[in-house]
C-alpha cells in the first residue's frame, strides 16, 4: 500500500459516521487514515471515539473566538499541522466561512441525510414526510458557500415507509451513510474523482444498480 490520504475529521456530537470511517481505516489496503479528529464541543462523543482508537484529538471551542472567521482560522492551523489533505465534517454543526473554504478548496466533503438537492438544511426525515415523498436517503458533496450546494459524489436511497417517524426514517438513513461516506473517501482518496462545474465524475466509470426504484411496487 502506498501513502494513504491524511484526513482531518470535524465533528460536533457522537460520531457515528467518524467511527464508521475509523472502521475501514483499520483496513491496510483502504487508502486513507484519519490524521486528527477536531471537536468544536468538549463533550462531543466524536473525541472519546478517536482517542479509543489512538488518533489524535483536540476540541476548538467556537465560543473561544470573536467571529466566525477567527474559529475557521484556528481549525485551518490544526488541521495544516496535521497534515490534513481532505476534510471530513462528521455531524459538524458549525457553518463554514471562506477563510476554511479558500484553505481546502474542493477538499471539504460533508454527508447530508437526504436526497439533495431536495431538502437540504435540518430536520430533513420530518420534512420529507411531510412532504409526502416516497424516497429519502444520503448524499456525501463537497462544501461551498452554499447550505448543501456542494457539487455530489455519491448518494444512496432509502424508501419512505408507511408509519415512519423522522427517527425511523434517520435510522435507517444512518445505516447507508455508514456505507458510502467511506467508500466517497475512498474514491477520492484513489484520485478518482474529477470536478467539472457541477457535475462529478468517478474514473474509471463507476457502475450503478441499472433497476428503477418504485415505492409503492409495481407489483402486488
Amino acid at each position: 500500500m502506498g501513502k494513504r490520504m491524511r484526513l482531518g475529521v470535524l465533528a460536533s456530537g457522537g460520531g457515528t459516521n467518524l467511527q464508521a470511517i475509523i472502521d475501514r481505516c483499520r483496513d491496510d489496503n483502504f487508502p486513507a487514515e484519519i490524521a486528527i479528529v477536531i471537536a468544536n464541543n468538549p463533550e462531543a462523543g466524536a473525541l472519546e471515539r478517536a482517542r479509543q482508537a489512538g488518533i489524535p484529538a483536540r476540541c476548538i471551542n467556537h465560543r473561544d473566538f470573536a467571529s466566525r472567521e477567527e474559529f475557521d482560522a484556528a481549525l485551518v492551523e490544526a488541521l495544516r499541522e496535521a497534515g490534513t489533505e481532505l476534510v471530513v465534517l462528521a455531524g459538524f454543526m458549525r457553518i463554514i466561512t471562506k477563510v476554511l473554504l479558500d484553505a481546502f478548496p474542493l477538499r471539504i466533503i460533508n454527508i447530508h441525510p437526504a436526497l439533495l438537492p431536495a431538502f437540504p438544511g435540518l430536520h430533513v426525515q420530518q420534512q420529507a414526510i411531510d412532504y409526502g415523498a416516497r424516497f429519502s436517503g444520503c448524499t456525501v458533496h463537497f462544501v461551498d458557500g452554499g447550505v448543501d450546494t456542494g457539487p455530489i459524489i455519491i448518494q444512496a436511497v432509502v424508501p419512505v415507509l408507511p408509519g415512519d417517524t423522522a427517527d425511523t426514517l434517520a435510522a435507517r438513513i444512518l445505516i447507508q451513510e455508514h456505507q458510502i461516506y467511506p467508500r466517497a473517501i475512498q474514491l477520492l482518496a484513489e484520485g478518482r474523482v474529477q470536478v467539472t462545474g457541477r457535475t462529478v465524475a468517478i474514473e474509471p466509470p463507476a457502475t450503478a444498480d441499472a433497476a428503477a426504484l418504485t415505492n409503492p411496487s409495481l407489483h402486488g
